[in-house]
């Protein structure tokens, strides 16, 4: 449980003038920064407002209680001076789905660890059931702990009061059960939080060959539910990964003594090989290629021990895949002309790089590519970065209406401050199981992984229904021919 509460001076202090000279009367708002549970504590890196919503409303307003509410809730509401019965009113579908595109914005070591309100200390006192239920909404669609065993059941809950001016900080335990969630004081107070954190840095290398089974593909499932499926099941195989920074083995609770950033490389545990294991039982109907290259970062107090930031960058990793995944499927989403069955081969052909929740194991005949978004990383605070996602035809310009819009700042207008560490990805082709599982394939294969740094990308292929081909027969027909041949020649003899 936390314990205490350090916010980032520098930013709260910004955050508080900003509050003071907009002349609102409420606002609500995400909270960044991260709960150790080593340590017990809170860091508040920043304080991110929600923006309105497509209708141009803002995500909160002050709503005047009736006196039937009054009455249910025991107050006297002739003795209280006007605006002591109001209360807020948060769209809290809206304010989760900031929290869902600012999720993705994050690397590691950061998240969405609670809200923040602006309102009088009546109204906060009056929207009690309505706050937990905001950080409840918040913490069901913004956590994402692949890597880390449980996430904790807290948030935190900034309460800014301008009438009189001060800061509070409540740690909400919330549970399924919204009037059993309980909200208490903890201690909090400003200081250097941002300024004393510790850079990590990985460039993770992977590549997953999957084998599709008839039975997945007769059930028709998307591509995008295999690889949320193998996002997964990697994600438990790198949890065992042994780690290294600035080249020594990380063992124990040992912490990080020296300032810069650190170079991170991740040491995976020896696996069975899974293709061969299918292969074997002839059930296999075609090979999915998932592989590339992640560039990830991860941010750790030095109170922490190196463990708690190998971690981090472990989460980091696994979060960028599936927010990449989940881009492309939100585009596929919002696509208003679906593929129909008769033309989806045609259009495949023409079109390799639809989006992947389009593309349905059964329908597939042919190899297709899939390439997913570049990571790029953006300057953000006290020379921290934060990150976006760039499709091959999207420019930085993107990045510059995404920070506006949802961190609410101004990104870099020089393109050579964003790192884009992560290239496009060449073309791995392969024609069929067997071309995947030949020796042939793996040596031209790790070729080009040397040669070049690739991004992720998806190779989808399937071999033919029929036992055999036609290489396969002729050559078991002229098997037979030259044992009968020889046999002639021997009885002659």
């Amino acid at each position: 449980m936390v314990k205490a509460v350090i916010g980032d001076e520098t930013q709260l202090t910004s955050a508080e003038d900003r509050l003071s000279q907009s002349g609102l009367t409420s606002q609500v708002g995400l909270v960044i920064g991260k709960l150790s549970s080593k340590l017990d504590r809170g860091f508040i890196f920043d304080l991110v407002p929600t923006p309105s919503n497509d209708a141009g409303e803002p995500a909160c307003s002050l709503l005047e209680t009736t006196k039937d509410d009054n009455k249910r809730k025991g107050s006297k509401s002739k003795s209280q001076p006007a605006g002591d019965s109001s209360a807020l009113n948060i769209d809290s579908d809206w304010v989760a789905e900031h929290a869902r595109q600012v999720s993705r914005m994050l690397v590691g070591g950061m998240k969405v660890i609670g809200a923040y309100v602006w309102v009088s200390d009546s109204a906060f006192k009056n929207s009690t059931i309505t706050l937990c239920q905001l950080l409840q909404t918040v913490k069901g669609v913004a956590e994402a702990a692949p890597i880390t065993e449980t996430d904790w059941d807290e948030r935190l809950l900034i309460h800014i009061c301008y009438s009189p001016r001060r800061w509070t900080c409540r740690n909400c335990v919330l549970s399924s059960n919204i009037t059993s969630s309980s909200i208490r004081p903890c201690d909090f107070k400003m200081g250097r939080v941002l300024s004393s954190l510790q850079a990590f840095r990985c460039t993770y290398n992977f590549k997953l060959r999957l084998p599709i089974t008839h039975e997945s593909a007769s059930n028709a499932q998307t591509l995008s539910s295999i690889l949320r499926h193998a996002i997964s099941v990697h994600a438990k195989e790198l949890r065992d990964a042994k780690a290294m920074i600035d080249g020594n083995l990380v063992v124990g609770e040992e912490l990080c003594t020296t300032d810069g950033m650190h170079e991170v490389e991740l040491l995976l545990p020896l696996t069975k090989n899974s293709l061969v294991e299918a292969s074997s039982q002839n059930d296999v109907a075609g090979v999915l290629v998932f592989g590339g290259s992640v560039c990830s970062y991860a941010y750790s107090n030095s109170k922490e021990p190196l463990m708690l930031a190998v971690a981090d960058i472990k989460d980091d990793i696994i979060r960028s895949l599936k927010s990449r995944l989940d881009i492309i499927c939100d585009e596929a989403d919002e696509d208003p002309d679906p593929i129909d069955n008769d033309g989806k081969e045609s259009r495949l052909e023409k079109l390799p790089e639809k989006p992947i929740s389009k593309l349905v194991l059964n329908s597939l005949r042919k190899t297709c590519f899939l390439t997913f978004p570049r990571r790029v990383f953006v300057p953000w605070l006290a020379g921290t970065f934060i990150c976006d996602y760039l499709q091959t035809s999207e420019t930085v310009e993107v990045l510059k209406e995404h920070c506006v819009e949802l961190m609410s700042m101004e990104a870099p207008t020089d393109p050579s401050k964003y790192l884009q560490p992560e290239v496009e990805a060449p073309s791995l082709i392969t024609e069929s199981f067997w071309d995947v599982t030949a020796p042939n394939h793996f040596a031209s294969g790790s070729s080009s992984d040397k040669s070049r740094q690739v991004d992720m990308s998806v190779e989808s292929s399937w071999r033919s229904n029929q036992p055999f081909n036609f290489n396969v027969f002729a050559a078991v027909c002229f098997l037979v021919l030259a044992i009968l041949v020889g046999l002639v020649i021997v009885r002659q003899k």
